[in-house]
């Protein structure tokens, strides 16, 4: 039995090279690893050049049929290719997926925010096989929907991520960025516990992509993932950096 790591990477730090070649010599040691990536800054860039909208709601990418099609084009193709050419010049031996290669994923539509997809199933034994076979799967959070006629949908990386994990029942999930993890005045917070998500959100203290993120570790919490930890590249070195999401304790029935 495999003890698996699933890995979030930030989308905002892959059009930094050296971040990037950091990031895959600390992949290499850490051990059998699904990664997850994002890429917003990337279809942000591109949407502003094509002259498409830009607008996000509590972190999310409201999604235009036209958008979606550039997120398949941007995440699928030149921001995964970054990440497996970097991975393998490490010497991981790397593959690049999306969620709708060998039907990795299959998401729902959520209406609110246009072509914007929620994850409801995840092919498990087919990342299981290429882990087994010594390959690290890079996945773009792209999913084919579920009602016909089938079309891709954008993903939030951190809930596509969050899902894999549960799916594989990985030891533990890292959501990885540049920031050295949850901040509340100024100070990195070594825990937080997963019932002041929600909390955090509403008084402002999270806003954006890091409340997508607090609110995707709630959901792998909520799964059965036995860790989740937000921070730096430190994570993949030290077991005690980052922040740590605590799940809420069981509730004790009265006798």
């Amino acid at each position: 039995m495999l003890t698996i790591r699933v890995v979030k990477i930030g989308g905002n730090e892959l059009d930094r090279p050296s971040w990037v070649a950091e990031c895959a010599r600390a992949l290499q040691r850490a051990g059998p690893i699904v990664v997850v990536h994002g890429g917003g800054r990337a279809v942000t860039e591109w949407s502003q050049r094509l002259g498409l909208p830009v607008e996000k709601r509590d972190g999310m990418r409201v999604t235009t049929p036209e958008i979606a099609e550039l997120v398949e084009m941007v995440l699928s193709g030149p921001i995964n290719r970054v990440l497996v050419g970097a991975l393998r010049a490490a010497g991981l031996d790397a593959i690049g997926l999306s969620g709708v290669d060998g039907g990795l994923l299959t998401a729902r539509l959520r209406a609110d925010l246009g072509e914007v997809g929620e994850i409801v199933s995840v092919r498990g034994s087919l990342l299981q096989s290429l882990l087994l076979a010594g390959i690290t799967p890079v996945v773009a959070p792209v999913a084919p929907s579920g009602e016909a006629p089938t079309r891709p949908l954008n993903v939030n990386a951190d809930q596509a991520a969050a899902a894999i994990a549960a799916a594989l029942d990985a030891q533990e999930l890292l959501f990885v960025s540049d920031v050295p993890g949850v901040t509340v005045d100024g100070i990195t917070q070594p825990t937080l516990a997963a019932a002041e998500i929600e909390q955090m959100i509403e008084g402002g203290v999270a806003t954006g992509g890091m409340a997508a993120k607090l609110r995707a570790a709630g959901l792998a919490l909520g799964a059965g993932v036995r860790a989740v930890r937000i921070g730096d590249l430190g994570m993949l070195e030290h077991a005690t950096a980052g922040t740590r999401l605590l799940a809420a304790p069981p509730v004790v029935q009265p006798a």
